[in-house]
């Protein structure tokens, strides 16, 4: 075995390429003359393994921000000492060594799960400055004033963080903040403009509606992350995967805010929500798992989980069920509900898949 060989196979668990890549520039390098020396059988069945859990990850959604328990043990680390730093010296000293240890760690070490942990200990450390300084303005300014002076701290330090440490998570976090900051103007243009306050009942439908279209052009960059690379072996498709966790639990109850304000207001909590409302909740969440099998994003299934329990809970107490019965059984059905599809996700997707145009599909992560 070459040091070439060596090199490839340690990029391939590095998570630089997958596996199945490793046999593809093994054969374009030996066609342009690149010599690879006999690979024992030992070594050869280890690369077989390989580029079987390679074909399982490209079936399956899989970030790549954990690539070992060295990064689990680092990132402990960074989280203890960040932890212990604050306590002691506050925002002052804590911020230089988190830029510190992303140099270490992030740009020269290039490790994923403690590059995660320092982007949110960054977003911790802004929110946290930053409400020192706006949390004198809170009785003074308008509610949406306040919010959009705080967001609109966040969205400078996560692009710089971005463009030093090409951090994915900074990328998205990125793009919802601008998306949070353009939420919260836009409702503050429209309670200025039309005279109204947000927070009655008069104008309390423009948030959702705001919300929604917020939500839609998140989850719209994150399909264009997504379809830039289907074959998901870049860091666009981690961005993705951060932006359509933000997306979904967004789009899902903006929609369920729209379902809630349009029917008297009551909710899962009060115990005031009607049959009607648990009927268009179970849609919605139905039509949310349909979209996660489309696009392979497992986020749109799971932000629907509590809402489709409350669902639940709500049509057996309207069929005045006992209290034993209709909790127990909410519980049953929501973890049969993510059994079934956890467990057959990958037949569900090719069934949907196939049921679409191949227009659509073609710029898709592949069904197996």
């Amino acid at each position: 075995m070459t040091e070439l060989n060596r090199a490839l196979a340690r990029a391939a668990d590095k998570g630089i390429i997958s596996a199945h890549q490793v046999g593809d520039l093994e054969a374009y390098l030996a066609e342009r003359g690149f010599g690879f020396g006999p690979v024992p059988a030992d070594i050869a069945a280890d690369k077989a393994d390989a580029a079987l859990d390679g074909q399982t990850a490209e079936d399956s959604e899989q970030p790549r921000f954990i690539r070992g328990f060295h990064d689990i043990l680092i990132t402990i680390g960074v989280v203890v000492v960040l932890i212990g730093l604050w306590g002691l010296g506050g925002p002052i000293i804590t911020l230089p060594v988190i830029l510190v240890l992303a140099e270490i760690l992030v740009r020269r070490q290039r490790l994923a799960l403690p590059s995660v942990a320092l982007t949110l200990a960054l977003v911790h450390w802004v929110g946290t400055t930053l409400l020192h300084f706006v949390s004198d303005q809170a009785d003074t300014w308008k509610p949406l004033i306040y919010a959009l002076a705080y967001l609109s701290a966040f969205p400078i330090p996560l692009a710089l963080f971005y463009w030093r440490y090409r951090v994915p998570l900074a990328l998205a976090g990125l793009v919802l903040s601008i998306a949070l900051v353009a939420v919260v103007a836009v409702l503050a243009a429209l309670e200025k403009s039309l005279g109204i306050d947000i927070a009655n009942d008069n104008g309390f439908m423009l948030l959702p509606l705001t919300l929604l279209v917020g939500a839609l052009s998140v989850f719209a960059v994150a399909m264009r992350y997504d379809v830039s690379d289907p074959q998901r072996v870049t860091t666009r498709s981690d961005t993705a995967f951060w932006l359509h966790l933000a997306a979904a639990p967004a789009l899902l109850y903006s929609l369920m805010g729209l379902v809630f304000l349009t029917n008297g207001g009551g909710t899962w909590w009060d115990g005031q929500a009607g049959f009607g409302q648990a009927t268009a909740a179970i849609l919605i969440v139905a039509l949310f798992m349909l979209v996660g099998l489309v696009i392979d994003r497992r986020a749109f299934v799971t932000s629907g989980l509590l809402s489709l329990g409350g669902a639940i809970w709500t049509m057996l107490s309207q069929a005045d069920a006992s209290l034993d019965s209709y909790v127990f059984v909410a519980f049953a059905a929501v973890g049969a509900t993510v059994l079934f599809i956890g467990i057959f996700w990958q037949k569900l997707r090719r069934i949907v898949i196939d049921l679409l145009p191949e227009t659509m599909t073609a710029r898709l992560h592949a069904a197996p």
